[in-house]
């Protein structure tokens, strides 16, 4: 919902002027959360960090909140710092997935997996349960916040799956295992979830989480058996085949 009279985005027009006044300079994420916190306060941590996203030619979660052309302005050097776009010596933005594949500076990439494969699976998951939301509990909603939605929600230089609101107003920190859940995934979930609970949320607002595994272990059914904030889901796989008949 919109708190300002200009959206999050005009409001980054305004402010990448005032914090890079030359294509020489550079700003930090913080150098952008202090601005908003001296102008426009009400504005969330998460937003920022996820309009830094936006903004950024060469980070491929800016294609969850479908960039403008007019919104390619800056360019990631590194997990904090930015700099202005220039079009004569770095790569074309990133507008769809094809262009990450070509892109020679992306430098947001996603945490190991054990192979290239489970990284897919769980890209597939991600977007099935992201169009599919209610699956994991009746009125549960994709997050979405000023033109930014809940797919890779950043969350203090890591990425949330999924970041949901269920119909109490609670915002829903979804994490995605695609091979086995081992009970390391639930220190993760938990950190995730207190940084949304401390930059995100509302005063007041619960945060609570999920864990969607293909085999949820006994170790990790022990380690989530004190916490009644944390649901844990399985899932399986269905293929569906139908015979093409050649062309005659």
């Amino acid at each position: 919902m919109q708190i300002y009279d200009d959206p999050v985005r005009v409001l980054f027009q305004k402010m990448i002027p005032e914090l890079v006044s030359n294509p020489s300079k550079q700003f930090s994420k913080s150098n952008a959360i202090q601005w908003f916190k001296n102008n426009y306060p009400r504005i969330k941590e998460g937003t920022i960090i996820a309009h830094l996203m936006r903004f950024s030619t060469n980070a491929p979660s800016r294609l969850h909140y479908s960039p403008k052309p007019e919104e390619d302005c800056l360019f990631q050097i590194d997990g904090s710092m930015y700099r202005l776009y220039d079009r004569n010596l770095d790569p074309h933005p990133i507008h769809s997935v094809e262009d990450i594949a070509v892109s020679r500076d992306t430098i947001q990439k996603p945490e190991p997996l054990e192979n290239s494969s489970a990284f897919s699976y769980e890209k597939d998951l991600q977007n099935y349960l992201s169009k599919n939301i209610g699956m994991l509990g009746k009125g549960l909603k994709l997050y979405q916040d000023e033109g930014i939605t809940g797919i890779e929600f950043p969350v203090g230089g890591k990425f949330v799956d999924i970041l949901a609101q269920d119909a109490d107003d609670n915002l829903v920190v979804i994490e995605l295992k695609v091979a086995r859940g081992y009970d390391k995934v639930v220190g993760q979930l938990l950190r995730y979830m207190a940084w949304i609970r401390i930059h995100q949320a509302d005063s007041g607002q619960g945060v609570r989480g999920i864990i969607v595994g293909r085999e949820i272990t006994d170790d990790l059914k022990l380690a989530c058996s004190g916490l009644s904030n944390i649901e844990l889901f399985e899932y399986d796989l269905s293929v569906k085949l139908r015979k093409i008949e050649p062309v005659s």
